[in-house]
């Protein structure tokens, strides 16, 4: 297991009705670390959701956004998505760009118990302790 497995890990046993929690390479859409509590969380599922997590922040049509958008501007504008929270009707999706390494995503997945405020203060102080294990 991976130190980065082991931080996912942490949080996902902090924070109240966590479900898991991912570090995503957003170069390659790779894993950098996973832990989770939910059996249907395959492998195939985990891999969707950081492919998603990626089109998100580094797709087709955000860099098409930020492209017009730094033609407006008369500047370059890349990488400008910093955070995303996303909810269904079960769960949040707290995202964020990892301080100091723009190209690693930290995902925490948890159900609606979980108090906003609290999932993205898990999500924000956590990030000293994960951006060094990172590439």
């Amino acid at each position: 297991m991976s130190k980065i497995d082991d931080k996912c890990r942490e949080m996902v046993d902090n924070v109240e009705d966590a479900l898991g929690c991912a570090v995503v390479d957003l170069n390659s859409g790779l894993l950098l670390g996973v832990h989770h509590v939910v059996p249907y969380f395959t492998q195939t599922y985990i891999d969707a959701v950081a492919a998603a997590s990626v089109d998100m922040f580094r797709g087709k049509s955000i860099t098409n956004v930020e492209k017009l958008l730094g033609e407006q501007r008369g500047e370059d504008v890349t990488h400008s998505m910093q955070e995303v929270q996303m909810t269904t009707p079960k769960t949040y999706h707290f995202m964020s760009i990892i301080t100091g390494k723009p190209n690693a995503l930290l995902v925490l997945i948890t159900g609606k118990k979980t108090n906003l405020g609290m999932g993205w203060s898990a999500v924000r102080n956590s990030m000293d302790d994960i951006a060094p294990l990172c590439p």
